[in-house]
């Protein structure tokens, strides 16, 4: 069996699964395990972000997307001499990976046509449905289902503790800086389990722009920086740009000293098997105090 993943969260939950020698390509952007670092890169971008702000990111991004041009180019004769029996790609966000357009022209030139798998989740169901067809397809439905026993052994472990608390602290998750995007679809029920109230958030539909105005009035006792793409040393690096704005030094979280940079890709916008990590991250930082550790 031959796989090639064009999405980092496909091919942490194929590694996950037992499957990393079986993927013979990988996108870019993959990078865990560093042990899958060393396959083929059978996509590449067409945005260099290099020395970009997010706000110049963002415009640029945002230019694409309106004329109607991929972020993305699949390499089609590599693709063509890795011989793929399954691919994993999504249809989700055409800013994270691939989608079905950015394949077809590539699809047509191969010599059989191999298994396509969308993961496309909204919600935490979602990714676990991901999981298990990817497990389905490759024969390793127990390995799955022991991931997902292990998963929700966590999430209960976290509810459970949660159901104890008598305040939820008032949060706001930020999943770009400049400008200001909420969290969205499982983030938001992420945030919701780990005992955090984030209004602004959208439970399983994409992350949007809002004002800045809208978290001021919020007046968040918890913010959460996880700009998406990012890992936390580079989050971190932003802080200066929020740290900027009208009435940031008034916000609770500000005062209190409760803003966190957090590295977004491994633990939080890649809907893969780290998305446990997080959860348990988010308790912490939501309620430090009974979740010493």
């Amino acid at each position: 069996m031959r796989i090639v993943s064009l999405l980092p969260a496909a091919t942490e939950m194929a590694c996950a699964l037992g499957l990393e020698d079986s993927i013979v390509g990988i996108s870019f952007e993959c990078d865990t395990p560093a042990s899958i670092t060393n396959r083929p890169r059978a996509v590449s971008t067409t945005l260099d972000v290099h020395g970009k702000t997010p706000r110049q990111i963002d415009i640029e991004v945002t230019a694409l997307m309106k004329e109607g041009k991929s972020l993305y180019v699949v390499d089609e004769a590599l693709l063509k001499e890795l011989r793929p029996d399954i691919i994993l790609t999504q249809n989700l966000c055409q800013v994270c990976a691939p989608s079905g357009n950015d394949l077809s022209h590539a699809l047509a030139k191969l010599d059989t046509q191999p298994q396509v798998i969308f993961m496309s989740p909204h919600s935490l169901a979602d990714v676990e449905a991901n999981l298990m067809e990817l497990a389905a397809a490759t024969g390793k439905k127990k390995q799955g289902a022991r991931l997902l026993a292990d998963w929700h052994k966590r999430t209960d472990k976290v509810i459970a503790r949660v159901e104890k608390l008598r305040r939820f602290p008032r949060v706001f998750f930020m999943e770009w800086v400049d400008p200001i995007y909420c969290a969205g679809h499982w983030l938001a029920e992420m945030i919701e389990i780990a005992g955090g109230q984030d209004p602004l958030s959208r439970k399983g539909v994409d992350s949007v722009r809002i004002e800045w105005q809208d978290v001021l009035d919020w007046q968040p006792e918890v913010i959460v920086v996880a700009p998406c793409g990012y890992n936390r040393e580079q989050a971190e690096q932003q802080l200066p740009i929020l740290q900027s704005l009208p009435g940031w030094d008034t916000l609770p979280a500000v005062q209190a000293k409760r803003v966190y940079a957090v590295d977004g890709n491994a633990y939080f916008v890649r809907p893969g098997p780290r998305l446990i990590d997080g959860l348990e991250m988010l308790v912490k930082l939501f309620h430090p105090a009974p979740f010493q550790g």
